[in-house]
């Protein structure tokens, strides 16, 4: 069974010593800086063994009625959810910036929601739709948080989760006139523990690769090939349905819309950041004349984890590219047909490289099925290890023949198990899932598949399962994993799972899907039961102290929060760092959640969740016109 967290559990404990506190002290482990932030924030106190003690916890989650903080469009559903003892309706009023009443009804018993512990009632008030900022929903003695109705709330949002991205870039400086707050030098580009010239580990290779550029991963440094492909599939996924859907805002997603480097040379700069990605992917492939040519080099990463914080360009521990596996050769034989057609519009060369890489990729995985990324490879850096790549295939199979139409992939993608089997698991698809990608793209990107229809109909059976959680559940939350055990990075499966719903209405047209997408952002912006948006910068109360090595500024007023538009991993019942465990032991599966930068394991940001709430983002936004 594939792992659905961002990382192996061991991994992360053994990053930062976690369950080593019982044998020793905090001081023994941590860096000065993170010893001081532990003991004033309550968590450096030693029992009579030794284990870590915390101070009381209890989040402050504000007024008991919960809404979207970012906004409602006009003629979109408009749900909240309200946390109250009473089993009768209640009374609610919708108020205008002004307090006048401008609309009441009566709300909807839910019960007690086994994700919060709550007893809760939901409120819609979809029939009013008059434009409007500051709007305050009252019920049972207490008001919510303001927000709007309007038909751009989510216009900047599709910006900002976009522009995440930039500052992430490693091998080159970040202009602060560009990303304001956010300029620093250039990462990982000095001679000996740069990225332009990194030897492999022992015993895998002889040769060295230039593999400067790609994104920093997440509040790490390292660079992963299986995360940074499912990431850069997203952004490219997010151009394509801008060419094909009937919604699509043209010229949303164009040159000079996102202000990076690249501005200005007449390509999209979604494809310019996809690029930089890209690029990086490419430079991972075993080179040709060597042992395994064609082969992808899983992961690049320090020797050992930094403290935080740390900048970029002052991490001084060498680098080593880690062995090659079929996951990664697979991600970069998909995203690099993906690539193919994306690019070859705008520059044949490019594009005609990503394809060649693409296609070595594919043959290479055919004769090496089975290398596999070791779980215990987790020092220094995430494992993202997958030993069933048989989705892997299927994705890579159906990229290839949506770019080249060549049989010989057709036929590999009839003959998989996934290609006929529901794919549409609860937890939705992540870096270890990719089958619902292959399914997805099978269905909406111009191809002749036989059986085509039947594709595409499998996606409104996919959205129909996640609509039908959505709507049972009393937050409005398209997601409702087994055993009620939030996953590493919930947010980003939720919004994942909107991708289905969405899709669906792109290919039906059916607003029941529409309408479906809409209620899922609202449980990331605030509707939930914490009360918080968990995008930096959006609504009354959001994150913004995701884990991260540079946006450090809970550990050092001189460093920034994340930028606005990042979106923090969100509960996670594993609670595998020492200060989500500490504090939120015993959590209802809402309730795993602390905005605080040593909790890694519940609030770190990873470019794979962003490229998740880029997507949506994007197409929240492109339903704005419809008023």
């Amino acid at each position: 069974m594939k792992h659905s967290s961002r990382r192996s559990v061991r991994t992360r404990l053994t990053a930062y010593v976690a369950t080593a506190l019982a044998a020793t002290t905090f001081a023994t482990f941590v860096p000065a800086t993170t010893r001081a932030y532990a003991n004033s924030a309550g968590i450096g106190d030693q029992g009579p063994r030794g284990e870590v003690t915390a101070k009381p916890y209890k989040p402050s989650t504000g007024p008991r009625v919960r809404v979207n903080q970012v906004g409602y469009l006009p003629k979109g559903p408009k749900d909240a959810t309200v946390v109250t003892a009473a089993v009768t309706p209640l009374h609610w009023q919708l108020r205008n910036a002004a307090g006048v009443v401008v609309t009441t009804g009566d709300s909807t018993p839910r019960g007690l929601d086994a994700s919060s512990g709550q007893n809760v009632h939901s409120i819609d008030f979809s029939g009013y739709n008059t434009p409007g900022a500051g709007y305050t929903l009252a019920a049972d003695g207490d008001t919510s948080y303001p927000f709007d109705i309007g038909a751009a709330p989510y216009d900047r949002l599709r910006q900002d989760s976009l522009k995440f991205f930039y500052p992430q870039r490693s091998g080159i400086a970040i202009d602060g006139a560009l990303r304001r707050g956010y300029g620093r030098r250039a990462g990982h580009v000095s001679r000996k523990t740069g990225d332009a010239s990194v030897p492999c580990r022992p015993r895998v290779c002889t040769y060295r690769l230039n593999v400067r550029g790609g994104w920093y991963d997440a509040g790490d440094q390292g660079k992963y090939v299986v995360n940074g492909g499912v990431s850069v599939y997203q952004l490219m996924s997010e151009f394509e349905r801008a060419r094909y859907a009937q919604t699509a805002q043209t010229g949303s997603l164009g040159d000079g819309t996102l202000a990076i480097p690249e501005s200005g040379n007449r390509i999209p700069d979604i494809l310019d950041e996809a690029r930089w990605e890209m690029a990086f992917l490419l430079s991972m492939q075993v080179p040709q004349g060597t042992r395994l040519a064609g082969m992808a080099h899983h992961k690049v990463h320090d020797l050992g984890w930094t403290d935080l914080p740390t900048m970029p360009d002052q991490d001084a521990k060498k680098r080593l590219l880690h062995p090659p596996s079929t996951a990664a050769t697979l991600n970069l034989a998909a995203t690099g047909a993906q690539a193919a057609r994306v690019f070859a519009p705008y520059d044949p060369a490019f594009a005609a490289k990503n394809l060649t890489a693409a296609k070595a990729a594919w043959a290479a995985a055919v004769a090496h099925p089975a290398m596999y990324a070791s779980d215990a490879d987790g020092v220094g850096g995430g494992t993202y290890s997958d030993r069933d790549v048989s989705d892997e295939f299927y994705w890579a199979a159906a990229e290839l023949y949506i770019t080249t139409g060549e049989q010989r992939y057709a036929d590999f993608v009839l003959a998989s198990p996934h290609h006929k089997a529901d794919v549409w698991r609860d937890r939705g698809f992540d870096w270890g899932q990719v089958a619902q990608l292959g399914r997805l793209d099978l269905a909406m990107v111009p191809n002749k598949l036989s059986g085509h229809d039947e594709v595409r109909h499998s996606v409104l059976q996919g959205a129909d399962k996640y609509l039908a959680t959505s709507q049972a559940h009393p937050y409005g939350v398209p997601y409702a994993p087994a055993g009620n055990k939030y996953d590493w990075g919930s947010n980003s499966q939720v919004l994942n799972n909107t991708v289905i719903i969405a899709t669906a209405y792109d290919i039906s047209g059916d607003a029941k899907y529409r309408d479906g997408v809409l209620q899922g952002i609202d449980y990331i912006l605030g509707r939930n039961a914490l009360n918080r948006s968990f995008v930096t910068g959006y609504g009354r109360v959001y994150s913004h102290n995701q884990h991260s090595r540079w946006y450090a500024h809970q550990l050092n007023s001189k460093l920034p929060n994340p930028p606005p538009g990042t979106l923090a991993g969100g509960p996670n019942s594993g609670l595998q760092d020492n200060v989500s465990r500490a504090k939120l032991k015993g959590c209802a599966p809402q309730f795993c959640y602390i905005d605080d930068i040593m909790a890694w394991s519940t609030n770190e940001l990873a470019i794979n969740w962003n490229s998740s709430l880029a997507w949506v983002s994007s197409f929240v936004a492109d339903q704005g016109g419809d008023t």
